[in-house]
């Protein structure tokens, strides 16, 4: 089996290919000083763009994990999760946790297949 990795940063790969799959790394918003909602709408658009440097696309995402720091929030995130996925809805878990650091209220992390 063939690993493929993808757009480094200094702690980890922010793509990594094996057997098929498509595993995009733990994602934060460019600005994290605005909402929840816009933090997520942040986050999957560049999800979208990592799955493209992949070559496969948002249809084709199948697993999602949330952590978010404030649920009561979550109405938001989950507004913008699905006028991004529409009818594509993936599998998907929210965790609440206490402090991502820096100001983020929300990091995704998310598992495509091929197309």
């Amino acid at each position: 089996m063939t690993v493929t990795r993808k757009i480094r940063s200094a702690i980890h790969h922010r793509i990594v290919e094996a057997n098929g799959f498509v595993f995009v790394g733990g994602t934060i918003a460019d600005d994290t000083s605005v909402s929840m909602g816009e933090q997520t709408r942040n986050i999957l658009g560049k999800i979208d763009g990592f799955l493209k440097e992949a070559g496969t696309d948002k249809t084709r995402v199948v697993s999602g994990q949330i952590f978010v720091t404030d649920l009561s929030k979550k109405k938001e995130m989950d507004a913008a999760w699905t006028a991004f996925f529409g009818d594509d809805l993936p599998v998907r878990a929210t965790v609440g946790i206490s402090d991502l650091g820096g100001g983020a209220l929300i990091e995704i992390v998310v598992t495509a297949v091929k197309g």
